[in-house]
């Protein structure tokens, strides 16, 4: 996890403030009020005044970019409001503290900080107008999907019934850290909330397998015998590790990684391995043999590919990630298949054997669609869903790592499998079974960590017909455009954080223009 801000620097914005001069518009600036951080940000007459750093990992909101009337985060994409701190879209779910901006002799001030509840409705003024509200609404999963969507419907004032179905007992957590923050400790702690925040705000969290969906009866049953009756129920299942089928899968030492008890059981071999196998050169398996690494283990990386990632991230950035972890003692071996596992070793198609005491598979993901085929949902490689998330069972919405949904940007069916995805999902199905009628239309972004290397990846591009590099790629530092028939769709940076934001914003646009400059490197500097 990345480390927070360090204290405080700029103008003490209480006593001293701030020449008005001194912030051009379209700016943004940062000092202090009481030794807290504030992020000022002008958009023509207007001077904001916001909590600066992120309310996900701390990231410094002056080293993003200006929107509107929002602020976007340089790390993770995070959009919030200037006027109201109001987290717009995660991965961030809390808002930031406001100031009052105040102007004395052509200076700003700031005075009168204001914060809230994170679910404290954002607009209850609006609420009369909307449709009714079902009156018991289900969640099927508590994981990225699940509980952004939970949170959500509170903050847009629903105050009816919301219970939240899950077979983890300690879901919701941040599923991103398991391989990210390897390991997640108290410096890094993995529940999405507090003890007693679901309860505090009436979101009844029950731990079961759910076996049946009974779509005539409105019910969903869990294995227990139990069954909860909803007007409105959200499928977020997610997706499950996709198992080894070779001798000796099933070994203690084995394991795919996926859940906290995954995270854990890892770990504990971990503590007296010395060699580990890593099976796939996926970003969870890579990010996995990075911790590992740094746990002072032998690391082997055993992958069909020609290059780590080249599928997702196109050969050059694959090299980039192959070599970086070279230099940290990952030996790969490429265009490899594992065909046995024994107590002491990984046998490969070509006969080479590996010695491991500990082995980690990652060879991907599928969806969990037993519940929604079962339940005579529409399937295709994915709950279908149309732009509103709702699947072909009116009142029935599906969302995160299962849903395909019509996606405006590239004009395909996608499905995709990301936490901030998942999370922005679990948002609009929230306000859509409340009614809202709410287009799901962002586009998609993910970041994978590795060592000291982050790469941002924003849009979506499961073929390409050309790649653009701008910056010194071997130098880790640049972009990667992804275009089909003259259309870009996905750019992956590596230390050009305002660039992919930029990317973002143009993606949103369908602004070719913009992103011709971006990966041209003729795109203007942000001022900051």
């Amino acid at each position: 996890m990345p480390n927070p801000l360090p204290l405080p620097t700029g103008p003490d914005l209480l006593n001293e403030g701030l020449a008005i001069t001194d912030l051009l518009d379209g700016a943004m600036a940062t000092g202090h009020a009481n030794g807290e951080p504030v992020l000022l940000a002008r958009q023509g007459d207007e001077i904001f005044a916001i909590g600066a750093k992120c309310s996900h990992y701390g990231a410094p909101l002056a080293q993003g970019l200006l929107v509107g009337d929002t602020v976007r985060c340089p790390w993770h994409h995070t959009c919030f409001s200037l006027r109201t701190g109001e987290a717009l879209r995660p991965p961030a779910l809390d808002p930031l503290p406001c100031w009052t901006v105040e102007r004395r002799q052509g200076r700003v001030f700031v005075t009168g900080k204001h914060e809230r509840d994170p679910l404290a409705p954002a607009l209850p003024a609006q609420a009369a107008a909307r449709p009714p509200h079902p009156a018991k609404i289900v969640i099927v999963g508590a994981g990225a999907a699940g509980s952004a969507a939970a949170e959500m419907l509170r903050r847009e004032g629903y105050a009816g019934r919301i219970t939240v179905l899950d077979g983890e007992t300690e879901a919701p957590y941040d599923r991103t850290l398991l391989s990210k923050a390897f390991p997640v400790s108290d410096a890094h702690p993995v529940a999405l909330r507090p003890p007693g925040f679901y309860a505090q705000h009436g979101i009844d969290l029950v731990p079961g397998q759910v076996v049946a969906l009974d779509v005539s009866g409105r019910q969903v049953r869990l294995s227990d015998g139990s069954a909860h009756a909803y007007d409105a129920l959200l499928l977020a299942t997610g997706a499950e590790p996709v198992r080894l089928d070779i001798p000796g899968h099933d070994l203690p030492h084995v394991h795919a990684l996926r859940s906290l008890d995954d995270h854990r059981a890892i770990l504990a071999d971990a503590t007296h391995a010395q060699r580990a196998v890593v099976l796939g050169a996926s970003f969870t398996g890579l990010e996995v043999a990075a911790g590992l690494r740094a746990r002072g283990l032998e690391v082997h990386v055993v992958a069909p590919e020609q290059a780590p990632l080249v599928k997702v991230l196109g050969p050059e950035l694959g090299a980039v990630v192959q070599a970086l972890h070279e230099e940290h003692g990952v030996v790969f071996h490429l265009q490899q298949t594992a065909a046995s596992i024994d107590s002491g070793a990984v046998v490969l198609q070509n006969g080479d054997r590996l010695p491991a005491d500990l082995v980690v598979a990652g060879i991907g993901v599928r969806p969990r669609l037993a519940l929604a085929e079962a339940a005579g949902l529409a399937l295709e490689r994915g709950v279908v869903v149309n732009e509103y998330l709702e699947t072909s069972v009116p009142g029935i919405y599906a969302a995160g790592d299962i849903a395909r949904w019509p996606d405006p940007h590239t004009g395909q069916s996608i499905r995709v499998e990301h936490w901030a995805v998942a999370q922005r999902q679990g948002q609009t199905a929230a306000r859509n079974m409340l009614g809202q009628r709410e287009r799901f239309e962002a586009v998609p972004f993910f970041w994978s960590k590795h060592y000291d290397l982050s790469i941002r990846y924003t849009g979506h591009a499961e073929k390409w017909d050309r790649l653009e590099v701008e910056g010194p790629l071997a130098e880790r530092a640049g972009s990667v455009g992804f275009r089909q028939s003259e259309k870009t769709l996905a750019v992956a940076s590596i230390k050009r954080d305002v660039d992919n934001l930029r990317a973002e914003v143009a993606l949103e646009a369908n602004d070719e223009g913009a992103l011709g400059a971006l990966l041209s490197g003729t795109a203007a500097p942000q001022e900051n």
